[in-house]
């Protein structure tokens, strides 16, 4: 029991991460028609971002992580304005193609800058564990969940009780009707791209001071993300959080109680079945956001 609750722990810090990767795809997917595969590259980009501002710049750790959340926010607005709004209308394969172009070349530019070393985020927080109970946890991982239950906590407002989040799940439904009850679908779409690039930028910032960041983390990051859109069911954020949940608790208890080395083949098992049974989400609700 004792190491089922540790094994809990650590998924639910694991699958918070996961839930803030798949908020914000869900959102650019079931808003924009856009299969973000560059979605992981701001993954990386807000752990680069957050050791260039602690490591390099000396800046506070907190601020730190806000500084890669506004990054990776802003890169995700000039990304939409200049790379995606010139193809509104185009077909979703079109808009595939560049977004896999700008995975590549993120990827590439990240090696280039930085190198294939893999960094360390240093972090004020202590190496030795809480005890609470029968588990134990390092200050950086409770850090971290509380961040991940703020940023969840916050987006919800966002969607569910602003004029912002009303117009998006307006546009989401139909955004012909949407644009002549007055809403601006161009500055939303330039919105929501952004808000979810800052929300994988948030992943990557927490999680970077855990792990070590290198260039090519984001790939495996993006497809935990669209494992979290599949269990969760598109355009839904609710499904969303509770798929990252699910996952995250998963890939633990698989790598706990079989073996670390089949910690992502287990997720992806539950993905094939959830297809199996359920194609449109554990948790979907047609034509929704929220």
């Amino acid at each position: 029991m004792e190491a089922f609750l540790q094994h809990l722990l650590n998924g639910l810090l694991l699958g918070g991460t996961y839930a803030l990767l798949g908020i914000g795809l869900t959102l650019i997917f079931g808003l924009m028609n856009v299969v973000n595969f560059a979605h992981g590259e701001f993954y990386t980009l807000g752990a680069y971002l957050t050791f260039a501002a602690a490591s390099l710049l000396r800046v506070n750790f907190v601020l730190a992580i806000a500084v890669a959340i506004l990054g990776g926010s802003l890169l995700g607005a000039l990304c939409e304005r200049v790379l995606l709004r010139p193809l509104r209308g185009e077909s979703i394969d079109t808009t595939m193609l560049v977004m896999i172009g700008l995975w590549i070349a993120t990827q590439n530019g990240e090696l280039l800058a930085w190198g294939g070393v893999a960094k360390s985020i240093p972090h004020p927080f202590p190496t030795a564990p809480i005890v609470i109970g029968p588990v134990s946890v390092a200050p950086l991982r409770l850090f971290v969940l509380a961040a991940v239950l703020v940023l969840i906590a916050g987006s919800h407002v966002l969607i569910h009780r602003t004029r912002l989040g009303v117009a998006m799940r307006a546009t989401f439904q139909d955004r012909e009707t949407a644009a002549l009850m007055g809403i601006d679908v161009g500055g939303i779409h330039t919105l929501t791209f952004a808000f979810g690039s800052g929300l994988a930028a948030a992943a990557g910032a927490l999680l970077g001071p855990i792990f070590l960041v290198y260039p090519s983390m984001g790939d495996l990051a993006a497809l935990k993300a669209f494992s979290v859109v599949i269990l969760g069911g598109l355009g839904n954020f609710a499904g969303a959080t509770l798929g990252g949940v699910i996952l995250g608790i998963a890939e633990e208890l698989g790598a706990g109680y079989v073996s670390s080395g089949y910690r992502d083949a287990v997720g992806f098992v539950i993905i094939i079945l959830v297809l199996l049974v359920r194609p449109s989400g554990l948790f979907a609700r047609a034509g929704r956001v929220g």
